[in-house]
């Protein structure tokens, strides 16, 4: 077809534009503009209801999407919630990684991963009580695909404890304290309101020095 017009042009007689197969470009904007609007609407109904509370209709409603378009959109209402909980992992994951190559002082490293965490859960803390109610909805490979997301999250942390307990710096490596600590703050998901006494940042200078005072072999940084 395209040689076609191109032996047209060359002659000079007059040639109608290509169509290109697929779906046009405004369609392809609208068709994602639609989707985010389905997950977002999930994500709130999860956080209020629950995932097994939540009817696939409920979501549709929420997003303003008729039932009929919403199957279009998504594969199951567990495909929505595996979506949910997934890119909430890994974009913990990608920040503990960033942080954890960024210093070599474990104590340093770990002040910084838990002023971090504690600014993405309250962030995102629908997501996380999502993820602490339904996590377990999810069935077959999406369960086991989130679970090794969650644990490397918790291996990157457990690395960043151990380097401090081979240094000196910290009394304990044991896993009971990684994993201890990394429930503690996601427990601040359920808690944590904006009108508060204390910032995100202020939550997170209580709790460091608090853990650090109970781990850390010698006096805790200065905050920062």
């Amino acid at each position: 077809m395209e040689r076609r017009h191109d032996e047209r042009r060359r002659a000079g007689e007059p040639v109608a534009p290509v169509r290109r197969r697929g779906r046009p470009p405004a369609a392809d904007r609208g068709a994602a503009d639609t989707r985010d609007r389905i997950r977002a609407a999930a994500l709130e109904l999860f956080a209020e209801r629950g995932f097994h509370g939540t009817g696939v209709a409920e979501i549709g409603a929420r997003a303003d999407v008729q039932r009929g378009a919403l199957y279009y959109h998504i594969g199951s209402k567990e495909e929505l919630l595996w979506e949910i909980l997934a890119d909430y992992t890994r974009l913990l994951l990608a920040d503990a990684e960033r942080l954890a190559e960024a210093s070599t002082d474990p104590v340093a490293t770990l002040r910084l991963l838990i002023r971090s965490h504690v600014e993405l859960i309250v962030t995102h803390r629908r997501a996380v009580a999502v993820h602490l109610r339904d996590a377990d909805a999810l069935t077959g490979d999406r369960a086991i695909e989130l679970q090794r997301l969650r644990d490397r999250l918790q291996h990157r942390w457990q690395d960043v404890v151990d380097a401090g307990y081979a240094a000196g710096q910290l009394r304990t490596a044991d896993h009971v304290v990684t994993n201890g600590l990394l429930g503690m703050l996601n427990s601040l998901g359920f808690w944590y309101r904006e009108r508060g006494a204390h910032s995100p940042a202020e939550i997170a200078d209580i709790l460091t020095d608090t853990v650090l005072s109970g781990l850390s072999t010698t006096d805790t940084e200065p905050k920062g």
